[in-house]
């Protein structure tokens, strides 16, 4: 019928934007992708200006209309999800950016962390906030812009998410959904699920800084404004609903809400994340709310800082050919080099990667950790490098299950794979080998964009239950690991944790330098 309702779902990722139109069993009707990229003053230093993804989701918003053809009230909700904004957007009162945001890659804030280290009680840290203290958490980047910008400091009016800055430019209203304000870490109580008094005013972080607030992923933020309906060709007055980080709505994606439940979302970073009850708070790994039922529900997590933005980084770099095959054939130039990798046996014929291209977060938590890579010959090829870099990714993914088997979640027998790598099988393969988990991809792909879909259908109304998500996934048959080659890739992942920490001073060393 050409009047069925519709839901839009917008995913702003570190290195592009993407958005769904979806109708309300979950087929996807338009899609559309805007790529960019992030600023790097110096090594391991990581920002992006917002004006940036407000551009690309009001470009890929207005793709996808173009590409549907549809008359745009059809479209009854939308949801906006985000990756992790570190330390938020500084804005000033007027709401104009003070600075580029320090995103979640960042890690600058080295010695705010030492300065934590030393003044703070750490098991309160953990005990208020179900986190530790890292570069890669929000309130370090936050002390680090008190501690060098002074000026801007002064001009700060409020710390504001990348979804959440979109949101308020569309509809004129300032929210931070519970996700978003749990991935900062060191002020968020986990358990009141408010922002710590107690823990701000040690820190020196002005309260009033912070969103006031604090809404559910699927609560209606606002609505459309003249404005909003004008850059993105919708309709005035459509709700929006607040959505979350991208990784715990990829993890809703997937249909992942029981303890059991696994879902490894390999996009710019490798997130692999379990759901429970607050049950398995541990040091190692990063918590906040679950953007289902976040109330009750605590999203676990470890991962890989670098996963996808190291096979773009190789693309970009020395992939040329694959590049200039693909304007020509239309072929995805990843698909080219896959295709290639595909021909090296497993292991890189003895080539062994460390993808710690932003240093490394849980469950390594070393922020001077570097890309490594180890054993190259003469007789190794490009194809060599892109195979070891894809198979470092996987030994992440490996630690992270290997933490959670060892904190006592009862992990099912198959992860589910959402993200970028879901899309080649030569990665999945890979990470299904290495891992010794059986892998389920959703057909047609589980995304973040999905999830801030029916996300928006919850918020407007049309949908009651967050489980009812499960009625629009249908899995492909899972990838079955080979016991050969899972034997084969122990041995590499125990080579892979040796080389990290026989490592460990040469890269704080290089880090200094």
């Amino acid at each position: 019928m050409n009047d069925e309702p519709l839901l839009l779902g917008t995913d702003i990722g570190t290195q592009g934007t993407k958005t769904l139109l979806v109708d309300l069993k979950g087929h996807t009707i338009a899609s559309a992708l805007q790529e960019y990229g992030f600023l790097q003053p110096r090594p391991l230093w990581a920002e992006q200006w917002p004006d940036v993804w407000l551009e690309a989701v009001c470009a890929t918003v207005r793709r996808v209309l173009q590409q549907a053809q549809i008359d745009p009230v059809r479209i009854i909700g939308w949801a906006i999800s985000g990756l992790y904004g570190g330390s938020g957007i500084p804005v000033d009162r007027e709401m104009g950016p003070l600075r580029p945001c320090l995103i979640w890659m960042d890690r600058r804030a080295t010695q705010e962390v030492k300065w934590v280290q030393d003044h703070m009680d750490l098991d309160k840290l953990f005990r208020i906030t179900g986190n530790i203290v890292d570069t890669y958490y929000g309130f370090t980047k936050i002390l680090w812009i008190k501690n060098k910008e002074a000026e801007i400091w002064r001009r700060i009016y409020k710390l504001v998410p990348p979804n959440s800055y979109v949101i308020y430019k569309l509809t004129g209203e300032l929210a931070i959904d519970y996700s978003s304000a749990g991935n900062i870490g060191g002020i968020f109580d986990l358990h009141q699920r408010r922002w710590s008094k107690e823990l701000l005013q040690e820190l020196g972080i002005p309260l009033q800084m912070m969103p006031e607030r604090l809404v559910a992923s699927s609560e209606i933020v606002g609505h459309l404004t003249r404005e909003g309906a004008e850059l993105t060709g919708l309709w005035e007055r459509m709700p929006i609903v607040a959505g979350g980080v991208d990784a715990a709505v990829a993890t809703f994606s997937a249909g992942a809400f029981e303890v059991g439940d696994h879902v490894a979302m390999v996009g710019t970073s490798m997130c692999w994340g379990v759901i429970h009850e607050g049950e398995r708070l541990s040091p190692e790994l990063v918590s906040m709310p679950y953007v289902a039922f976040p109330e009750q529900k605590i999203y676990t997590w470890g991962g890989a800082a670098t996963a996808g933005a190291v096979a773009r980084w190789f693309r970009d770099q020395f992939g040329q050919l694959e590049i200039e095959a693909a304007a020509k054939t239309g072929i995805d130039p990843f698909t080219l080099l896959d295709l290639e990798a595909e021909q090296v046996p497993p292991g890189a014929e003895g080539l062994l990667a460390l993808p710690h291209f932003m240093g490394e977060r849980a469950p390594l938590w070393d922020s001077a950790a570097r890309g490594t890579v180890l054993g190259l010959t003469l007789y190794h090829t490009r194809a060599h490098l892109f195979r070891a870099l894809l198979e470092g990714v996987a030994y992440g993914l490996r630690h992270c299950t290997e933490v959670g088997q060892k904190l006592g979640f009862p992990l099912r027998e198959a992860c589910i794979l959402v993200g970028g790598a879901a899309k080649s099988r030569l990665w999945t393969q890979i990470l299904t080998n290495v891992t010794g988990y059986a892998m389920r991809t959703v057909r047609g792909g589980g995304e973040a964009a999905l999830g801030d879909a029916f996300l928006a259908g919850i918020g407007v109304g049309v949908f009651k239950d967050y489980r009812e998500i499960q009625n629009w996934l249908n899995f492909e048959d899972p990838t079955q690991p080979c016991s050969e080659l899972h034997a084969l890739y122990t041995n590499f992942f125990q080579l892979y944790l040796q080389t990290h920490q026989n490592l460990r001073d040469v890269m704080k060393g290089l880090a200094k330098a």
